[in-house]
């Protein structure tokens, strides 16, 4: 009996091995869980693209605005798109994906919008616009630069800002987005 009960032991371990795997039907499961999953992270993925383009953007404007502020201080104006290398940047005025220009600025200029319009009209990507304005703070009567970073609301591609819209300008005031922008600095 002994020798019977290994033999059936033996055959029994021998069948269980023979039933282990995955059916076809787990299987199905299995790839139908990972397909959901990659619609699911495959717009997120995709849109990182787009976000890398505008820090191109939000870097080179915010660049500009900075430097529009140090040219007032050297030169008693603003820049125009006729001295944009006079702004000392390095950047080109034009990118795969953005032009970069001056609006206002030159001599008795009290403000500049420095652009960055998405190229072209119909990309995913938003437009920029700097803005740099001459203000004086009322508790010294000394002037001072004011710069604000705007970033459009929606893509120029969805039909969202293209960069020329005219911002807000008050005298002795910090600049003004548009309504079809939102106001990256923080303040």
């Amino acid at each position: 009996m002994k020798t019977e009960l290994k033999a059936k032991f033996l055959q029994h371990l021998n069948q269980s091995k023979q039933d282990q795997g995955f059916t076809l039907i787990e299987l199905l499961v299995v790839i139908i869980i990972i397909g959901i999953l990659s619609a699911i992270a495959l717009p997120s993925f995709l849109n990182q693209a787009n976000k890398a383009k505008q820090s191109e953007a939000r870097t080179y404007v915010g660049s500009m605005n900075r430097a529009q502020q140090a040219y007032y201080l050297e030169n008693n104006e603003f820049a125009d798109d006729a001295n944009f290398g006079g702004l000392g940047l390095g950047v080109a005025t034009q990118t795969e994906n953005y032009t970069y220009e001056i609006d206002g600025g030159g001599s008795d200029s009290v403000n500049a919008t420095n652009r960055g319009k998405p190229m072209p009209a119909t990309a995913p990507i938003k437009a920029y616009q700097g803005l740099v304005a001459l203000a004086n703070v009322q508790a010294t009567s000394e002037a001072t630069t004011l710069a604000v970073l705007c970033e459009a609301n929606q893509p120029i591609g969805t039909g969202g800002a293209d960069g020329t819209e005219a911002p807000t300008f008050a005298a002795n005031a910090r600049p003004v987005c548009n309504g079809d922008y939102k106001d990256l600095t923080g303040n």
